[in-house]
């Protein structure tokens, strides 16, 4: 469906997790170039695509809305300081699954110039949203509540919140 092995790569990873994703057109007022959330689908407009990455983080936004509420969003879904954690943690998690390198989703145009301070904060055991993500049964925080076998963040127990 897409051309760039990046942007393929992780579409087929979001949609093997049951986000939707559809190629499509994209208007020019959309928070990130070339993708659009259209009622939990994340559809992507491949030609004005600037950082594949993005992709991940905002399907990190669906992720972490509860499953009744997906299908409601439309654009702009962070609508709380809490959702926009718990989705840098998601998309940190969705980075280290795949084997991809943390530039990818937290490239030097994002984030508000803190890239390399939630680059070095993660690769250094930091745990921003993480408790969120426990919260909300999709991992947990290291040392906190595991099971035994069970493995910490970055690893996922489900990608999805129910």
């Amino acid at each position: 469906m897409f051309v760039n092995p990046l942007t393929r790569q992780i579409t087929d990873f979001i949609s093997s997790i049951g986000i939707p994703i559809q190629a499509g057109e994209t208007p020019d007022n959309v928070i990130l170039p070339g993708i659009l959330i259209d009622k939990g689908v994340l559809v992507v407009d491949e030609s004005k695509l600037k950082y594949p990455g993005d992709l991940l983080h905002e399907a990190g936004h669906l992720a972490v809305m509860p499953s009744a509420q997906r299908n409601t969003l439309h654009n702009d879904v962070s609508k709380n300081a809490g959702d926009e954690l718990a989705a840098l943690a998601w998309s940190w998690a969705a980075l280290m699954y795949l084997n991809l390198p943390p530039e990818v989703v937290f490239h030097p145009d994002g984030y508000k110039g803190q890239s390399d301070w939630l680059i070095d904060t993660f690769s250094n055991g930091g745990n921003i949203g993480v408790p969120l993500l426990q919260w909300m049964g999709l991992t947990s925080e290291s040392g906190k509540a595991l099971q035994p076998g069970s493995k910490a963040f970055p690893h996922m127990r489900r990608w999805l919140r129910e």
